[in-house]
């Protein structure tokens, strides 16, 4: 089946004047057509809501959209992996049947080290221990009882037999412990540990720490030494997409797909989509307002857009210790993605070749621990890293359809930079990012300057004025314990008939889908109780 929604890159319109949109009646207004929004509205018209989504940019699905950055290039600004999207949400919104397939990549992750040494942590428990074996033989124990964690963390709080956690309203802590039981590891690995501490507790060999440290501080503005870091680790290894626990993968067409794919449910089912219409205000009870001047009435308003943009569009109205709460959260991004186009794909010194195994999986260019902590320090100056962290994805080896034929596609996702510069702008420094992440990678590749053709730079303001996502913060504010299970935004706003269904809402972020759904259960909940 094909997407008409990717048939137009998304680019849906305005197919009905503003004016006789203003003259229907609404039950429901999607703020923002990012893929939670989408996901909702589905939800809503699947159960006979009269809905519309209003996206203020040209194109749907916010971080997760497909564009062309170069001439033939297809490529997902921000989103690049899917891994958390909800199995749930696949199957009852009919992905399969509408064009999704993804690749999984379970070549796992590579991470080369500048002694020449390598590893390559695949996705196979075999495979990957005897990678362990080779490079640290006194560590396989430690890596199994460190991967056990995990598991045991996944089947408490996400069982694949049902009850799982992320589904509906978000648990309280006492909840969740109870799930865990007597497993302290698992408790501290959820609520208390540093990313650093929980390697550092089962490996001893320091190029295999680090080749772990940055999965737990992915889009997170904290250092891997800092408390907490490892529920990062967690977060991201605890999906169970087709049915495969920790998996990540490549989606066909890109990342974007995801959203269209979404879109389509919701206009199928009689939702009314539209872009390129920005809007001024959400009033409480009644609508909205459009920049154009024209109100379009309904009764209950749900935002995509993340919380700190939603109360400067409520305004006045909104309450005050529901604002005082969203501004507590952190909210400024430290990541910058670069999107390049490739004559070939890199060329790593510890494994040479140009289409070798690891260029099927995930790839890190890894910091030292002094180059984190220095980095980390660094970018809260307002200034940029010596090196930075940086992990690479390409798409084009699974899906060719993506790029002129022989060419590649590689997401690069780095960090720690600053939201703003102590000096200059990022618009006047945004070359020296381009080399420095290029060269970050060219410490262990031989061809990275003859290699990229070209390069997207976005760093965090690029990001929030490229999404709209507040600080840059490519998941609507921090994902710390602090700010995780019942401390997340409720989709449920003490404004009346406002609702949330962004990543600032349980269970966190990524492309996920079931913060959409969780919203829409909770708007046909309330409506069902009145």
């Amino acid at each position: 089946m094909s997407s008409p929604t990717a048939a137009v890159l998304g680019e849906v319109g305005l197919p009905t004047p503003t004016s006789e949109l203003a003259a229907k009646t609404w039950d429901t207004i999607v703020v923002g057509a990012g893929h939670n929004g989408l996901a909702c509205a589905a939800y809503l018209a699947r159960s006979g809501q009269r809905v519309l989504v209003i996206e203020s940019r040209a194109r749907v699905g916010g971080a997760c959209t497909i564009e062309e950055p170069f001439p033939g290039v297809r490529m997902s600004p921000c989103a690049y992996l899917a891994g958390l999207l909800h199995p749930l949400v696949v199957e009852e919104l009919d992905l399969p049947r509408r064009g999704f397939t993804w690749t999984p990549a379970v070549n796992g992750l590579f991470v080369p080290f500048l002694d020449g040494s390598s590893i390559q942590l695949w996705d196979d428990d075999e495979r990957c221990e005897a990678e362990v074996r080779a490079m640290a033989p006194g560590d396989v124990e430690g890596w199994r009882a460190m991967n056990d964690v995990i598991r045991r963390l996944r089947d408490a709080l996400r069982p694949a037999d049902g009850g799982d956690m992320w589904i509906g309203e978000a648990p309280s802590r006492e909840q969740i412990e109870e799930r865990i039981g007597n497993d302290a590891e698992a408790r501290s690995m959820l609520f208390d540990w540093s990313m650093a501490e929980y390697v550092e507790r089962y490996l001893n060999d320091e190029r295999l720490q680090v080749a772990y440290l940055g999965q737990g501080v992915i889009g997170t503005n904290a250092s891997p030494f800092d408390a907490g870091t490892a529920s990062i680790r967690f977060h991201h290894a605890s999906g169970r997409l087709c049915g495969m626990p920790g998996m990540w993968g490549y989606v066909r067409g890109g990342m974007g797909m995801v959203s269209f794919y979404f879109c389509d449910a919701a206009r199928e089912a009689g939702a009314t989509v539209i872009s390129g219409v920005p809007v001024a205000a959400i009033l409480p009870g009644e609508g909205v307002l459009l920049e154009g001047g024209e109100k379009i009435a309904a009764r209950n308003v749900v935002s995509n857009a993340d919380p700190r943009q939603t109360s400067r569009l409520i305004g006045t109205a909104t309450d005050s210790e529901w604002r005082a709460r969203v501004e507590s959260i952190p909210i400024e991004g430290c990541t910058v993605k670069l999107n390049a186009h490739l004559r070939e794909l890199p060329n790593f010194k510890a494994r040479p070749g140009v289409n070798e195994p690891h260029h099927y999986g995930q790839i890190n260019a890894p910091l030292t621990k002094d180059e984190w902590k220095a980095g980390y320090a660094a970018a809260r100056r307002g200034e940029l890293p010596e090196h930075l962290w940086c992990e690479l994805y390409f798409q084009s080896v699974h899906d060719s359809s993506v790029v002129p034929a022989g060419q590649h596609t590689m997401s690069v996702f780095a960090q720690y930079v600053p939201y703003k510069f102590a000096h200059g702008t990022w618009d006047q420094r945004r070359d020296e990012v381009r080399r420095l992440a290029l060269g970050s990678l060219g410490r262990f590749c031989s061809n990275i300057d003859s290699a990229v053709i070209d390069a997207q730079v976005l760093g965090p303001p690029d990001i929030e004025q490229k999404v709209g996502l507040t600080g840059g913060h490519i998941f609507q504010g921090e994902c710390l314990p602090p700010y995780m299970w019942d401390n997340r935004l409720s989709a449920r706003t003490p404004m009346q008939g406002v609702y949330l269904c962004g990543a600032c809402t349980h269970p966190g972020g990524s492309v996920i889908g079931i913060n959409g759904r969780n919203a829409a259960m909770a708007v046909l909940a309330d409506i069902k109780e009145k």
